[in-house]
């Protein structure tokens, strides 16, 4: 008796020995680009898992199978996310345009997650098949970046637009822009700087982290070379500060999980730091870490006083209206001749980072 499941032990397996469900996912991945220019990408890509995982859903596999409990807890978040927004509804009133700006903002976060943590458990989905996805995604960074750059010193694409699909989309509009790359100040020196298919440069550089640790495991050697270069490119012009501590403290954690040191992390970390402090001229932990943190603000000081404003007033607000952010858009911050609305992951682009 022959297994019906594809065989991928191969180093280079080939498309049509996948699945249809593989084929649907590494083709959603490999075609980012052209999602981002339509603009569907926010509810094309929670419509897809979800249809994949009705396909072959079975109720018993919930009931009778070993789900993990942080799945679980995804779906607890889930109902509660439709709890507050329920009560958000019933403050400023149930019209059409509102639910389905709510159901929206569900579908595309709670429901997006919880519906990806449970489709492997539906169907058959390999590492490799996502693996070879994002790394043609990360390859693909590179061809963007330079078309970018031939537009920046073109003096084209200086104006975002809006695709017209976008526009029949409800709810806020602004993290749909199709935005390209421009001049930005970074410590005084305008350097290009792109968002490339997200709405914002700093999830751009997170994207390329999670891609290039995925893109590790790629067999091709050529393209795992190509698609780590893509996605470290990628980081790089994103210019987001936090996504570069980030990369190195991932690099250091990996390093250190690799060796016999481990299990002593912490203790090395702590001695370093109360010896650094101790020849810095008594310096405390906290002006160790605020140092960096006041070097890295004045990159870009404007554009973090003006971030920590808007941040601050967005908690503000959550504390006084706990359902915000499930699409309910009450309260808002002036930022000079802008006002931004809160309360929606549709606008959650310029309120954490405009």
């Amino acid at each position: 008796m022959t297994s019906s499941i594809p065989d991928f032990h191969t180093k280079n397996f080939k498309l049509g020995a996948m699945s249809f469900p593989e084929k649907v996912i590494y083709w959603i991945i490999v075609l980012t680009p052209l999602w981002w220019l339509l603009g569907i990408q926010t509810l094309f890509y929670p419509a897809v898992v979800v249809g994949l995982l009705g396909v072959n859903f079975d109720i018993d596999k919930l009931t009778r199978g070993s789900i993990p409990v942080c799945i679980w807890a995804w779906l607890g978040m889930a109902l509660v996310m439709v709890w507050t927004a329920t009560f958000g509804l019933n403050d400023v009133g149930f019209a059409l345009h509102k639910i389905a700006a709510t159901f929206v903002t569900f579908f595309k976060s709670y429901c997006l997650i919880v519906a990806a943590l449970l489709l492997p458990f539906w169907h058959v989905i390999r590492v490799k098949v996502v693996t070879r996805a994002v790394a043609w995604m990360a390859t693909g960074y590179l061809v963007t970046i330079a078309i970018e750059m031939v537009m920046l010193a073109a003096g084209l694409g200086k104006e975002p637009f809006l695709p017209p699909l976008a526009r029949l989309i409800p709810g806020g509009a602004l993290s749909l822009l199709v935005t390209f790359a421009d001049l930005q100040p970074f410590f005084g020196i305008p350097l290009p700087r792109t968002v490339l298919y997200t709405p914002d440069p700093p999830i751009v550089g997170v994207c390329s982290i999670l891609s290039f640790f995925i893109c590790l495991g790629e067999e091709n050697r050529r393209l795992r070379q190509v698609s780590v270069a893509g996605c470290l490119t990628a980081l790089l012009i994103s210019f987001s500060r936090l996504s570069w501590i980030s990369f190195v403290i991932a690099l250091l954690i990996t390093a250190c999980f690799r060796s016999s040191l481990a299990r002593q992390g912490s203790l090395w970390i702590g001695s370093l730091s109360s010896l650094i402090c101790a020849f810095l001229g008594g310096l405390t932990f906290g002006d160790l870490v605020k140092k960096p943190l006041e070097i890295f603000n004045s990159a870009r000081a404007e554009f973090s006083r003006d971030r920590e404003l808007v941040v601050t007033k967005t908690l503000e607000a959550w504390q006084q209206r706990p359902w915000m952010g499930w699409g309910i858009i009450q309260g808002s911050v002036k930022w000079y001749i802008y006002d931004i609305v809160l309360g929606s992951f549709s606008t959650y682009a310029s309120v954490l980072y405009l």
